[in-house]
């Protein structure tokens, strides 16, 4: 009789440990924390009056403008450039407190009459493609040393592939971070909004005869002539 209750005791004991083992070993896992907002894109400050940019034009009772920056990426710290992509600030306007669910999609542009009009693209494309043209390579002033890959030394005879310097990652996040912050904001707004959209074309501004932005929404439809 006392061995068995020596064993039960045991058990008992051995079945406690197991339990504070287990709660140790697996404590439980807190959800996610989520952080709200983290890639919305809040635009920037609408103008006085559309009649302050380069073009307007109303759709129903709702007025948008628009001026064409070319491939220049204009942010209210600094001015930037991209080679692949060229960009609109856009703006809407309307009565007081109105209010108008906005979207990317519904607008497009349309370069040198041609028949398919281009489509906007997401900001995380367009941010790898960004410049800052004050930027320059901390040994841009300094003379490049020739090459001496061959067995005499006398030189690689110059057919080395120039890799082009990068800017530093730091730089790189404060210039993307100001774009972002600059970007043509989406969903239910109220009245006026600003903000920039982005286009792929990769040829010189210069070529470029006549351009029309057009915006298809909620609003109705309507053309905005821009000037090149």
């Amino acid at each position: 009789m006392l061995r068995r209750g020596a064993g039960a005791g045991i058990a008992v004991l051995t079945g406690i440990s197991s339990l504070a083992f287990a709660q140790v070993q697996s404590p439980p896992t807190p959800p996610p924390k989520e952080v709200p907002g983290a890639m919305e894109f809040k635009g920037m400050a609408a103008r006085a009056a559309p009649t302050d940019y380069q073009a307007q034009a109303k759709v129903g009772n709702i007025t948008i403008a628009a001026d064409f920056d070319g491939h220049g990426v204009p942010t209210l710290e600094a001015l930037y450039n991209t080679e692949d992509y060229v960009v609109v600030e856009v703006a809407f306007y309307g009565p007081p407190d109105a209010k108008l669910k906005l979207s990317v999609e519904d607008l497009s542009l349309k370069i040198n009459d041609k028949k398919t009009p281009l489509t906007c693209q997401a900001f995380e494309y367009v941010a790898r493609n960004l410049k800052d043209p004050e930027w320059e390579p901390p040994d841009a002033d300094k003379p490049k040393e020739k090459s001496k890959t061959s067995l005499n030394g006398g030189g690689g005879g110059g057919n080395e592939p120039v890799v082009p310097p990068k800017m530093p990652m730091e730089l790189r996040h404060v210039m993307e971070q100001r774009v972002h912050k600059s970007v043509f904001p989406e969903g239910d707004r109220t009245l006026p909004v600003d903000g920039l959209i982005f286009f792929q074309y990769r040829g010189k501004t210069q070529s470029i005869k006549n351009m029309e932005l057009i915006y298809q929404g909620p609003a109705g439809k309507g053309t905005i002539p821009l000037q090149p």
